[in-house]
């Protein structure tokens, strides 16, 4: 494993790990070959490298450097970003190092992932960093040559004045252009004269990866680094009583056994500082083998918790959080969530009158469904090192937040934040749970505690047991028709634990005159977070299962009756507040039809079904369709259709849609959590059932709508409509709806259709 020594400097660290050829390159021809930075002559490189902007860096030899900003789990933003600098830049593709950026949110920005926000926040800064930074290199080759700057070209990584015949490379002028001001307002390019952005581009890290070369936070190893981990407890709604450690300290390599507050009383958390145990019992030795064995002999009793509140800072301000005592049973929570059902909610959005539509309607149709807690399930158990002294503290490890955790790990350390050194590492799987800091707390308060570097590690049952679930949801959906089957209102009411999942003002609001959409939550104490696509990936199942339902209640084809309402939301719209575009919405559903062939004499032999919607500023539509395979459906081949704007690297995006994909089939079908008396009742994948490589579909078509918009998101949007389009394809193949998650466990294939 790569040692990094801790007593260096971030920018010599840098350095070095670029010297070692830590970086890779990309040959610009399509999917040309990886080349490795080992194959760049860097005998001659500068001790120093000239920054240009805080992305870009350049030696007089003329190798190119450019940071990527933001951390990475998988949707390619290491190669995503540093494409858009290298547009603007002007530079040859093959004369660039891509390097992971270390937590500078003062240089790098907000270097958040999550929100599929990363190349939507950074495509303006980016674009302007690669502008200045060409301005700057073009204004110190005029310098030098005596030229107006007017007259100075650009061409992949060289300066040219045509009119004396002069040229040199970016290098030449590096060091002359670092010590100019950089310029603002500098014209970017036009979208439609763009060669690196839109042109696919293998993963730059891809040989690393396959190669098995140390890029993960579980990879990190230092001198006289302790492995550390918590024995957390069994159940929500309980706590650590007391504890024998006495056989585990007589096991091998064992160094200490002591208990953790993760956070003081009266400890105001942020919106990322969701905590589901606050005492932790931790064990700490040399290696994770005898710390994983020694934990088994510890002696501890439990307690159940009392009920209180506590306060966080969220993003739409404080909010006081009821944490209950009791210990929760799935068969309770969902009758809880009936009953719950049937009491007056908060109002969301109101359009029109709807009780009276409905009261006056010819036919009402109404369906309720329901979705189960889910783990995140990272591929990459959580972990981070931590190295805290009393002089400064170094992190390194995988998360998608580092700026939102540095102020609370500067006021549990009482530390400046600028003594705060956070490194971070690619992520094993992330969505949306390493968006949390509880574990990058835990591994400081351990490492202070030990006065040594550690190694937090946590094991596949503690990852699953410890909370920041998917909430489990519920909604009912109404819909009232006229004596003619016209659709004259619609009414969503939808709950969870312990949030509710409803977004008020997207599809079909403000496409209906009378319009109602309600939400209520339960309290609870087992801990939930952002899960791909939160509250979305179970809105859209709901909700385009429902739309499909009523389509063929009122005798219409189901992609008919979307854009029948699309078209309604766009010439005629009802309220003021709908958060989406009806002709991009529309656009994805003509586009999923045309490549699928969607009522065609092929499309006979499949049980097909179609979804779509809108979330994270994108559009995403699916027809999914499934054939019988040894008894049991199978979903063979799923076409899709995506606007998300620019798309800065086709493959890559292709890639992300098609993972999105078999992520929401396997989750439609097989994904959930249980609990009986607080305990989770799935621990490892023996229990947890996820898809299997065999029951991923054999072709997952993608297609883009063209498009000259900003880029929008694409690592979420794909996701919410696969659990309706899935749905939707039972029920042609079945003959029966699917009101319930994980439908795998309702499936009977009957139907002669097959």
């Amino acid at each position: 494993m790569e040692k990094i020594k801790t007593s260096q400097s971030r920018r010599s660290f840098l350095k070095s790990s670029m010297l070692a050829g830590g970086g890779l390159m990309i040959s610009f021809s399509g999917l040309g070959k990886l080349v490795s930075s080992e194959n760049i002559d860097l005998k001659n490189v500068a001790d120093e490298w000239n920054e240009i902007t805080g992305y870009i860096k350049i030696t007089p030899d003329n190798i190119i450097k450019i940071l990527n900003p933001n951390p990475e789990f998988g949707q390619n933003v290491m190669t995503s970003l540093p494409m858009i600098v290298a547009e603007e830049l002007d530079v040859d593709w093959k004369k660039v190092i891509v390097e992971m950026g270390p937590h500078d949110n003062v240089k790098l920005g907000p270097q958040f992932t999550g929100g599929s926000n990363s190349v939507r926040m950074y495509w303006k800064p980016l674009r302007e960093a690669g502008a200045a930074a060409r301005q700057m290199l073009r204004d110190a080759a005029a310098q030098t040559w005596s030229v107006p700057v007017d007259e100075v070209t650009t061409k992949a990584g060289l300066l040219y004045h045509e009119k004396s015949g002069k040229s040199g490379t970016y290098g030449e002028f590096a060091s002359k252009a670092a010590a100019n001001p950089i310029p603002k307002g500098i014209k970017l390019k036009d979208v439609k004269s763009f060669n690196v952005v839109g042109s696919s581009s293998r993963n730059v890290e891809g040989s690393k990866i396959v190669t098995g070369k140390p890029l993960f936070g579980i990879d990190s190893k230092v001198d006289g680094m302790l492995i550390a981990m918590i024995e957390h407890p069994p159940a929500f709604g309980k706590k650590l009583k007391s504890f024998d450690a006495s056989e585990t300290l007589k096991m091998p390599g064992i160094k200490d056994v002591f208990t953790i507050k993760l956070y003081e009383d009266g400890f105001e958390q942020g919106g990322f500082d969701t905590r589901t145990f606050n005492d932790l019992l931790v064990v700490v030795g040399n290696t994770t083998w005898e710390v994983m064995s020694a934990r088994k002999k510890l002696k501890v009793t439990w307690e159940q918790i009392t009920e209180s509140k506590e306060t966080v800072a969220g993003f739409r301000g404080k909010t006081e959080v009821v944490i209950p005592a009791e210990l929760e049973t799935t068969s309770a929570q969902l009758a809880k969530m009936v009953e719950f059902a049937k009491k007056p909610a908060q109002q969301l959005r109101r359009d029109g009158d709807p009780e009276t539509a409905f009261a006056k309607a010819a036919q009402v149709l109404e369906r309720t469904y329901t979705a189960p807690f889910l783990a995140h399930n990272c591929m990459e158990p959580m972990n981070f090192f931590a190295h805290v002294t009393d002089e400064k503290a170094l992190f390194i490890g995988p998360h998608q937040a580092p700026g939102w955790i540095e102020p609370t790990l500067s006021k549990v350390l009482n530390m400046p934040a600028d003594k705060i050194e956070i490194q971070m590492t690619r992520m094993g799987g992330g969505f949306g749970l390493r968006a949390y800091g509880h574990y990058m707390t835990e591994a400081a308060l351990i490492s202070r505690k030990m006065k040594a570097p550690i190694k937090l590690v946590y094991s596949r049952e503690d990852d699953m047991t410890y909370g920041i679930y998917r909430p489990m949801y519920t909604a009912t959906y109404r819909a009232a028709l006229d004596a003619n089957k016209n659709l004259i209102a619609f009414h969503v009411k939808g709950g969870g634990i312990p949030e509710h999942p409803i977004h008020a003002n997207r599809f079909p609001a403000g496409a209906v005159d009378n319009y109602l959409a309600e939400g209520w939550a339960i309290p609870s104490n087992i801990t939930i977070g952002a899960f791909r696509a939160p509250r979305s990936n179970f809105n859209a199942a709901a909700e385009q299962s429902f739309l499909d339902e009523l389509a063929e209640t009122m005798g219409k084809d189901p992609i008919d009756l979307r854009l029948e309402l699309l078209k309604r939301a766009k010439e005629n719209p009802v309220g003021k507040n709908n958060e989406y575009d009806a002709d991009r919405y529309a656009g994805v559903l003509k586009l999923v039809r045309e490549k699928s062939g969607w009522n065609n004499s092929e499309s006979k032999k499949y049980s097909r079904g179609v979804a779509a919607y809108f979330c994270h500023n994108s559009y995403a539509a699916h027809v999914v369709d499934v054939v019988k395979k040894d008894g049991q459906p199978y979903v063979e081949q799923v076409f899709s259709a995506i606007d998300c704007g620019v798309v800065i690297n086709p493959d890559a995006a292709v890639n992300m849609v098609q993972g999105a994909v078999v992520d929401g089939i396997g989750n439609a079908l097989y994904g959930g959590l249980t609990h009986k008396d607080g305990a989770p009742e799935q621990n490892n994948f023996n229990r947890y059932r996820m898809i299997r490589h065999k029951e991923a579909p054999k072709k997952i078509d993608v297609s883009f709508v063209k498009s000259d918009t900003d880029p929008t998101g694409l690592g979420e949007p794909p996701f919410p409509p696969v659990f309706a389009a899935v749905a939707n394809a039972l029920y042609k193949a079945t003959g029966k709806r699917y009101y319930d998650q994980p439908f795998g466990k309702h499936v009977e294939i009957n139907s002669p259709r097959m």
